[in-house]
């Protein structure tokens, strides 16, 4: 899972620094909350994660820490495809996929934090 979680993290980084380059090359800086989303909850958070679940083998084997990956990887995509058409179109509809999106990442988050909790031990 650890692995899994880093390789996820590593397409995320290119997304968002992607978005970053194009961003910088158009003038637009509009979309600069994806990019910042994507780089955070996707690159960073996932990275840190994955090096955790990479240390503790414990916590990369349970069924939270298979929640958590499926959760967050499904949340995250929704959350800022919502966000980037909210952004553009200024339209409230998306607002709805930005709300899902979010909360499936919450709860993908706090099932981590669980994990954390109960299968991270010395």
């Amino acid at each position: 899972m650890g692995i899994r979680l880093i390789k996820i993290s590593a397409v995320y980084f290119l997304l968002g620094a992607g978005l970053g380059y194009y961003m910088a090359v158009v003038h637009d800086y509009s979309l600069t909350p994806v990019h910042a989303h994507i780089n955070l909850l996707g690159w960073t958070a996932l990275t840190l994660a994955g090096i955790i679940y990479h240390l503790f083998p414990a916590a990369a084997a349970s069924k939270l820490g298979k929640w958590h990956f499926w959760l967050h990887n499904i949340g995250l995509p929704i959350m800022m495809g919502g966000l980037a058409l909210f952004t553009i179109t200024e339209n409230p509809f998306f607002a709805v996929f930005i709300s899902i999106g979010a909360t499936v990442v919450l709860i993908a988050i706090l099932l981590f934090v669980i994990n954390v909790f109960t299968n991270v031990k010395e």
